[in-house]
């Protein structure tokens, strides 16, 4: 299981710190992204770390502002969001995936509820 939390309402240029806990699997098996889907557009992936290595990847769109970190001892993963944009305002999820795996929607495992980031201009 995976719990996210921490969205809600920022006016732009401001900051988040999103949470996401596991629950129910072995961290370190795994790979943990987040995703995001604001109205009327597909769900994407803009980022993730392994649990293994803590090797990170960043989607174009958000490199540069957002930063994700894991916490292995408390099965927790953060995506620190900043330099907010309007452009930003989604639900993010946070999704596992076995290792070895790629970073997309169908290859993950577990999915959680979503966190709403509203980004207010």
């Amino acid at each position: 299981q995976l719990q996210a939390s921490g969205g809600g309402l920022v006016q732009a240029g401001g900051s988040l710190r999103l949470s996401c806990v596991a629950s129910g699997f072995t961290f370190n098996d795994y790979a943990i992204g987040w995703f995001r889907q604001a109205p009327g557009k597909e769900r994407e992936g803009i980022s993730c770390v392994s649990g293994s290595d803590g090797s990170t990847y960043y989607a174009d769109s958000v490199k540069g502002r957002f930063t994700i970190s894991s916490d292995n001892a408390k099965n927790t993963v953060y995506l620190q969001v900043n330099s907010l944009k309007p452009e930003d305002t989604a639900v993010y999820y946070c999704a596992a995936a076995r290792i070895p795996s790629y970073f997309a929607r169908d290859a993950m495992h577990y999915w959680g509820k979503g966190t709403l980031v509203t980004v207010s201009s």
